[in-house]
């Protein structure tokens, strides 16, 4: 057999092995996410009887649902050391299975403190499963792999929107008295019990190492290794603390994500109340109308997250996604009076916004490996997921203020602006693997 042949099997070999690995991993991982997803923002449904019910106001909603993130802020970067330290398996279930049981606990709010509290604890319970995850694909898949990947799971945020919204509007419609329980109560408690399914399931599935997976015969393992370790020598691992606080890399890093997740959050946070307020009031239509600009988004995610593999370039499939959500959200809200541009807009919106979100991982996972990868991919996530509580808090107290989110949905455009411009600074030697 020639050398061209040899190189080819190899490469059919090689592109077998890592189909398997995608399969076996992939739809679970991306089944988790969903489950998270949901439960995070599912509060955007629950705002629209919740608020009247409980008689709290916007500046209450928009900080009890930013408030998530001070608790994912604080114990975010030890969650993620755990992780790496005890095996994935372990500690995601650990994760799933705690914020299902607070999940379920927000049917029986009855204060705005009660709402600041459980919130809070929701993030303190979730803090680590999305670095978790993001890190594990790391153990898994070298850089000239992983856009797709990371993208494919990144589509379950899309997805729970496309099955979380006319899920949480069916069942809000339908039970709405059911036991003497608003819909949004029993929305509440019923979307916690896959959460903790899934954590127990996780126990099962998952495998912490290459070197684990029974469903890989040897020479898959020992391929996939030596993927592995020759990628990890490409990045950047820090002796110390003081290292690693020092690495103006991951600030900037930071701060682009920190733009990009303020983009997301209003997104995900506003979108039933932005098709309300053009005119829709069924909680079921509302749903079913929220679950286009997710189809749309995960589209233009599988799209771009080949492309950017198959060049083999991370900074303008990063780029291009945010200028295109800084023009969906800036039109949506212009265009707020008719529902059919309003709505087409917020498609463009979610499209680019949902992209760079899962894009911009490809950064810091190109640029870090071991423990700063563990490290950094929590660091930045925790930084920058702070734009999770200023997003809505920010909206909230300017409609609050004006009786309209415009004003606050253009500087969050604004901000997502800035972010895009910011991403020009990383080198593109450093990430176009």
């Amino acid at each position: 057999m020639t050398t061209l042949n040899l190189s080819a099997a190899s490469s059919a070999a090689r592109d077998a092995t890592y189909r398997k690995i995608a399969w076996r991993l992939m739809p679970f991982l991306m089944l988790c996410y969903l489950c998270a997803y949901l439960d995070r923002v599912n509060v955007g449904f629950a705002k629209l009887q919740m608020m009247d019910d409980l008689a709290l106001s916007e500046t209450v909603y928009g900080l009890g649902a930013g408030i998530f993130f001070i608790g994912y802020f604080f114990f975010e970067v030890p969650s993620n050391l755990i992780l790496h330290r005890v095996g994935a398996r372990r500690w995601i279930a650990r994760i799933m299975i705690t914020w299902g049981l607070i999940s379920g606990l927000f049917a029986f709010v009855e204060t705005a403190w009660q709402f600041y509290l459980l919130r809070f604890l929701l993030g303190v319970a979730e803090a680590g499963l999305a670095p978790g995850l993001l890190l594990y694909l790391t153990y898994w898949f070298p850089a000239q792999r992983r856009a797709r990947m990371t993208v494919l799971w990144f589509v379950a945020i899309p997805l729970s929107g496309m099955i979380g919204g006319p899920l949480s509007g069916w069942i809000m419609a339908t039970f709405a008295g059911f036991h003497g329980w608003a819909g949004w109560q029993w929305m509440f408690v019923l979307e916690a019990i896959p959460t903790l399914l899934m954590g127990l399931v996780v126990l099962k599935v998952l495998k912490d190492r290459v070197e684990q997976a029974p469903w890989l015969d040897d020479s898959e393992k020992r391929m996939v290794r030596a993927d592995l370790d020759e990628d990890n020598q490409l990045k950047s691992h820090h002796g110390t603390v003081k290292a690693f606080v020092a690495d103006r890399r991951l600030w900037l890093l930071a701060l682009i994500y920190f733009c990009v997740v303020m983009g997301q959050y209003a997104l995900t946070f506003w979108l039933p109340t932005l098709i309300k307020n053009a005119g829709i009031s069924e909680p079921l239509h509302i749903g079913l109308l929220t679950s286009l600009p997710y189809l749309c988004a995960i589209v233009f995610m599988l799209m771009a997250g080949r492309s950017g593999d198959r060049r083999r370039e991370r900074r303008w499939h990063l780029i291009v996604p945010m200028f295109i959500g800084v023009i969906g959200l800036t039109l949506a809200t212009l265009l707020s009076h008719s529902i059919t541009l309003s709505l087409f807009f917020l498609c463009v919106a979610a499209a680019g916004i949902l992209s760079a979100s899962s894009l911009f991982w490809m950064l810091p996972t190109n640029l870090l490996g071991g423990a700063s990868a563990a490290a950094g991919i929590a660091a930045v996530n925790c930084f920058a997921n702070l734009a999770g509580f200023f997003s809505p808090w920010l909206i909230g107290s300017i409609t609050t203020t004006t009786g309209s989110p415009a004003s606050g949905i253009y500087f969050i455009a604004t901000v997502l602006l800035l972010g895009a411009l910011c991403v020009l600074r990383i080198r593109a030697a450093d990430v176009n693997r």
